[in-house]
């Protein structure tokens, strides 16, 4: 989420220039709870950039939102199976 980044300083982060989620509502991003993930997560199907965002949110433990077409819950679920 390029335009939600506090920068962490964690690595190169030029693919946050690509990233579709800059050119749109970042509230989508982050829904309500029980809230819909459907609209940002289209727009992570077609980005460039969604495999470089969803490895930045699994190694800086991003606990909020959609990062690389994954909420929350499915990150922490990627991550248990990674173990």
């Amino acid at each position: 989420m390029s335009l939600l980044l506090g920068g962490s300083g964690d690595g190169d982060l030029a693919w946050q220039d690509e990233a579709l989620c800059a050119q749109t509502d970042p509230e989508a991003f982050f829904p309500e709870k029980g809230g819909s993930t459907r609209e940002a997560k289209k727009v992570c199907a077609s980005c460039d950039v969604k495999a470089e965002c969803l490895e930045y949110a699994l190694s800086n433990d991003e606990r909020f939102g959609i990062w690389g077409g994954l909420s929350e819950r499915e990150r922490r679920r990627l991550k248990k199976q990674a173990v």
